[in-house]
């Protein structure tokens, strides 16, 4: 019997590391041709990636309409080669601008679309979960809440817990960790995770150069940041401050959390790699003022980052925006170096949220789900 074909496909650099465990899991319980929409990861995993997420990978509302030729063009691709594949299901992850989109077009060709880690429609933009309810045979959701929002909706709806839950561990400590980068380790470190996009980093670098600046001349410290996987090293090197010691790495980024005493980092995965890593954090983002400006009306929490919505309740601070500037991340930073009750409080809300995440294995239970998919469409042919 020839391996089913499958369709998996994540859009940024948190889906593809995602969608890479998933397909190795799959890859164990059943014969299948993976292929799909990706990057470094899914192709390490053995998924035949006929576009590269870096092609649609944006954010905000604005910078879309500059990126829509590419992102019509991997749309193209994915429908041809599901066309001439003819899966029986289509995995996708996140990314609701583009799966959506992409989950109607599959539908006329016989494609069973999976939601795997579902959009957070319980924050921004709820009512389209009715557009999830009619696409989608299958949710396959991460936080324990989303299963009644969206169940509730009449989407077939399972929790799986957070796929990060036991998949994430520094591999060094901070002696060896400093050693390794020629750091001091008595010296305050802090971590700083930019973001993964262009449009991030072009964003955040220039107020974090600064607010580093302002927080080393009042308490000297070192500052590692760590590169995303298709970030440019050379530009993360650029700009600083001649007096301050700075480390960029790459494929470092949970030793640097686990060494740090303090961490900047930008919303989105990273802060639930910090918080599984138990590093206090300050959590910033910024878009274009035109895409705040359009997007203020869908927004519907009183929380922007994934740690205090998962926590019902501000754990780490929030700079969003404009109050995302060098001093207030500096007065923020150095809260956190300076106040050991202020580490311990906070310290306490991620304990708080790690037991809210679900115990390890959810990758597996999310394969296990597919499996029985794909199994019982297979007896029916």
């Amino acid at each position: 019997m020839p391996p089913i074909p499958l369709l998996i496909s994540a859009g940024e650099a948190s889906g593809d590391m995602y969608a890479a465990r998933l397909a190795i899991a799959l890859e164990k319980r059943m014969d299948l041709a993976l292929f799909g929409m990706g990057g470094p990861q899914m192709r390490a995993a053995g998924v035949r990636v006929i576009t590269d997420y870096s092609e649609v990978s944006v954010v905000g509302i604005t910078e879309i309409l500059s990126h829509l030729p590419s992102l019509m063009r991997a749309m193209r691709r994915l429908v041809r080669e599901a066309e001439r594949q003819k899966p029986p299901f289509a995995i996708l992850t996140d990314f609701p601008g583009f799966h959506l989109r992409l989950a109607r077009k599959l539908r006329p060709h016989g494609v069973r679309n999976i939601y795997y880690i579902c959009p957070q429609f319980w924050a921004w933009r709820p009512w389209r979960v009715r557009v999830v309810r009619r696409r989608f045979a299958q949710a396959l959701c991460i936080f324990p809440f989303e299963e009644a929002f969206f169940g509730g909706a009449g989407v077939p709806t399972k929790f799986i817990g957070h796929p990060l839950v036991g998949a994430v561990e520094a591999t060094e400590n901070r002696e060896e960790f400093c050693r390794q980068q020629g750091l001091d380790p008595s010296q305050p470190i802090v971590a700083i995770l930019p973001g993964s996009r262009h449009a991030e980093l072009t964003q955040h670098m220039p107020v974090i150069r600064d607010a580093c600046v302002r927080i080393h001349h009042e308490r000297p410290a070192q500052f590692v940041i760590a590169a995303a996987a298709q970030s440019n090293v050379s530009d993360l090197e650029t700009g600083w401050d001649a007096a301050l010691k700075i480390r960029v790495v790459e494929g470092q980024t949970y030793n640097a959390l686990a060494a740090a005493d303090a961490a900047i980092v930008s919303s989105g995965t990273a802060t639930v790699e910090a918080a599984l890593l138990d590093a206090p954090m300050v959590v910033v983002y910024r878009v274009t003022a035109l895409t705040a400006l359009l997007a203020k009306p869908l927004v519907r929490t009183s929380y922007f980052s994934m740690v205090n919505l998962i926590a019902e309740r501000g754990v780490v601070p929030e700079l969003i925006q404009k109050d995302f500037t060098p001093a207030k991340v500096a007065q923020e930073v150095l809260r956190l170096l300076n106040d050991p009750r202020a580490r311990e409080d906070l310290r306490a809300g991620l304990a708080e949220v790690r037991k809210r995440l679900g115990p390890p294995g959810a990758v597996d239970r999310a394969a296990d789900v597919i499996a029985e998919l794909l199994a019982t469409v297979a007896g029916n042919t």
